[in-house]
């Protein structure tokens, strides 16, 4: 929350008067001096000090009407505020691990562990969100639930490999679990990130039904497609060679993917490449932003009753004491 203060005035114009101070003191009425050239004065008379301060009067009324004047334009003490809040969003980030993410079509690395660099770079532009990690192949499973541990889901997220879980790709059951994890959050945004680089044929849920549970809750699902078009290569350990490839061939059902997308008002993605994929990562970052909400408040107050006309009536009672006293004139 932020305060600032400043000054204005309500009713302006009355600070005009002000320069008719000067004028009234230029037009005021001359006192009549009396010449005396008959009297021989051999010394100086002295002058005292309360003859010297005789002018003061004159300076009090001024201060005085120069007091009333701005009081009359109703001087003001604005004190602003601003109250700044911060609404997060809950993320579930989906991951394939099947066998098919080994391919090394996404040189020098294979489909995973590009994957995992460009999900933990995601991770670095989050702020105010909860972020969730979701893995899946033959099926699915919950390795990190909706946390603001960044950095524990970026740990989490080192340790995923291929082989965790028995092969196969289960996308619905995937889904499945995400809508049961988001479904009693509060927040206005509910996303999920999906990325897989092949067909659902795995699981007891078809990725369509999964995506109508997740648009019955809210739930907005961003699906990635990943690997090039054609075979991709995927090494193995030869007992007598060593590392060795196999051509495989995974087809990227992109009518599901853009179905499911679709579906829940989200956007399908086809990353053929790293440079590609980093690209989809950092648009989904940019449209799913946390929502910042700032509220002003205004209050006002009056200076003139609290300062002003205390001050003047001060200086108008001393005003009328040093006249009647100590610089009083005789007529």
């Amino acid at each position: 929350m932020t305060l600032l203060s400043q000054i204005s005035f309500k009713n302006p114009l009355f600070l005009f008067l002000i320069l008719l101070i000067p004028l009234a003191y230029w037009i005021r009425p001359k006192k009549p001096t009396v010449i005396i050239s008959d009297l021989n004065l051999t010394q100086e008379i002295p002058i005292g000090f309360w003859a010297k301060a005789r002018p003061l009067l004159s300076l009090l009324r001024g201060i005085i009407v120069l007091l009333l004047m701005i009081a009359l334009a109703r001087p003001q003490i604005i004190d602003s505020q601003s109250k700044t809040s911060k609404e997060g969003i809950d993320v579930f980030i989906i991951l394939d691990i099947s066998g098919s993410m080994m391919a090394e079509d996404f040189k020098p690395k294979n489909r995973l562990t590009v994957a995992k660099s460009v999900i933990n770079d995601f991770l670095k532009n989050r702020k105010e969100d909860r972020i969730g990690l979701i893995v899946f192949a033959g099926q699915a499973l919950t390795i990190c639930p909706l946390t603001f541990d960044y950095h524990a889901v970026g740990e989490i997220l080192k340790t995923i490999k291929v082989g965790m879980i028995e092969d196969g790709t289960a996308i619905g059951s995937a889904i499945a679990i995400t809508v049961n994890r988001l479904r009693d959050s509060t927040t206005s945004s509910k996303i999920a990130i999906l990325l897989t680089d092949g067909e659902n044929n795995a699981g007891e849920i078809s990725p369509k039904m999964a995506a109508e549970m997740a648009k019955l809750f809210g739930i907005r699902i961003y699906t990635i497609g990943m690997g090039k078009e054609g075979g991709a290569k995927i090494p193995y350990n030869d007992p007598i060679f060593g590392k060795q490839y196999r051509e495989i061939r995974v087809h990227v059902d992109e009518e599901t993917l853009e179905e499911i997308a679709q579906t829940t008002s989200g956007t399908y993605f086809r990353a053929t490449d790293t440079a590609k994929l980093e690209s989809i990562y950092e648009e989904i970052n940019r449209m799913e932003t946390t929502q910042i909400t700032t509220t002003h408040f205004r209050n006002y107050r009056e200076i003139s009753i609290d300062f002003l006309l205390p001050i003047a009536i001060v200086l108008l009672l001393l005003e009328i004491l040093l006249s009647q006293t100590k610089l009083r004139t005789l007529p």
